[in-house]
C-alpha cells in the first residue's frame, strides 16, 4: 500500500531495561513501561511464576506538558475576564483530558496537575489585585471549607473549577471471550458501552451508570428480566426527569417499592395530624369558666 514508518516516531525499545534509550515507549499519549517491583507486587506468568516486574500505563510526559500549556493558554486569554467565564472555559478541557486517562495509572499525575493548576490560578488572581494581601485574594476567589480544601469558585451557587483528582480511576475491563456485539446480549453491551442500537438511550445510560445492577436488590440484570425506569423522588413529590433522579429496577423490585412509599406517606400524614392535634390542645385554655360564673369562696 506504500505505507512507511516515520523515523522520528519509530524506535525499538525495551520496556524494562534501558536499551536504545529510556525503557518503555509512548503510544496515543500513553507511556507504557515495565517497572521492577518486589515479590508482593510482581506479575506472574501463565504458570504462576513471579516475573519481577509490573506493567503500568501512564500519561506520557509530552501529553502532560501539552495539557499544562493548554491550561496556561486558557488562563492567559482570560486575564481580564470574569471568574465564572474562566471556569466555564477550563472545565471541559480538564474533564475531557482526565476522563481520557482515567483508565491508566494516573492518580499521581492528576494530583500533580491540580497543584500546577492551583499555582496558575493563584498567579491569575494576584495579577488582578497587586495591592491586596494573600488572605483577601484567597477569600475573594476561593471557597475554603474544612475537610474539602480550597475550591476555585465565584459564588457558593455557581459551578467550581473541575479537578483532575476528582475524576475516578476506572480500569479497562477486557471483553469477555465468549461475547460478541452480534450475540444479542444487549444488557452486557449496554452496561459496557452505555449505548446499544436495540435499547433506548435512557436505559442504556442507566445500565452503564449502575454497572448492570438493580439499585434495590443489587443483583445483575439478565436479558430475560423485566426492567422499569423508576423515579427516586416521585413526580407527585416534585421529582423531575433528570438523569440523577432516575434509577433502573427489576419490575418486581419496583412493585415492592410502592407499598413502602405509601406506608411512609401514611406515617408522615399521621405524624402531621398528631402534631396539629397536640398544638390545638396546647393552645386551648386549661380551665373553662362555667356559664354561671365562679362561686364566692
Amino acid at each position: 500500500m506504500g505505507l512507511q514508518l516515520k523515523p522520528s516516531k519509530t524506535r525499538i525499545a525495551h520496556t524494562l531495561k534501558a536499551e536504545n534509550g529510556e525503557p518503555g515507549f509512548d503510544f496515543l499519549g500513553f507511556h507504557i513501561r515495565q517497572y521492577p517491583v518486589g515479590r508482593t507486587r510482581s506479575e506472574r506468568d501463565s504458570r504462576g511464576r513471579r516475573l519481577g516486574f509490573k506493567t503500568l500505563t501512564k500519561p506520557s510526559r509530552t501529553a502532560i506538558l501539552r495539557h499544562q500549556r493548554a491550561l496556561q493558554a486558557i488562563i492567559t486569554r482570560h486575564q481580564q475576564a470574569a471568574q465564572s467565564r474562566l471556569i466555564r472555559a477550563l472545565n471541559p478541557v480538564i474533564e475531557g483530558w482526565a476522563r481520557y486517562y482515567s483508565s491508566a495509572a494516573s492518580k499521581d499525575v492528576f494530583g500533580t496537575l491540580d497543584s500546577r493548576l492551583f499555582a496558575m490560578l493563584w498567579r491569575w488572581a494576584k495579577r488582578r489585585h497587586p495591592t491586596k494581601g494573600k488572605r483577601w485574594v484567597a477569600t475573594r476567589y476561593w471557597r475554603i471549607e474544612r475537610g474539602k480544601g480550597w475550591t476555585f469558585q465565584s459564588s457558593p451557587t455557581s459551578p467550581p473549577v473541575s479537578q483532575h483528582a476528582r475524576i475516578p480511576i476506572r480500569r479497562h475491563i477486557k471483553v469477555k471471550g465468549q461475547c460478541s456485539p452480534y450475540d444479542g446480549d444487549w444488557v452486557y453491551w449496554s452496561t459496557r458501552l452505555g449505548r446499544h442500537p436495540e435499547v433506548a438511550p435512557r436505559i442504556a445510560r442507566l445500565l452503564k451508570t449502575q454497572d448492570g445492577k438493580c439499585r434495590r436488590c443489587g443483583l445483575f440484570f439478565a436479558n430475560e428480566d423485566l426492567m422499569e425506569v423508576d423515579h427516586i423522588v416521585p413526580k407527585q413529590s416534585g421529582g423531575t426527569e433528570v438523569h440523577c433522579n432516575l434509577q433502573l429496577l427489576h419490575r418486581h423490585c419496583q412493585i415492592r417499592k410502592q407499598p413502602v412509599i405509601r406506608l411512609q406517606e401514611v406515617h408522615m400524614t399521621s405524624a402531621t395530624s398528631l402534631r396539629s392535634r397536640v398544638r390545638g390542645q396546647l393552645s386551648c385554655t386549661v380551665l373553662k369558666p362555667s356559664g354561671e360564673g365562679d362561686l364566692v369562696a
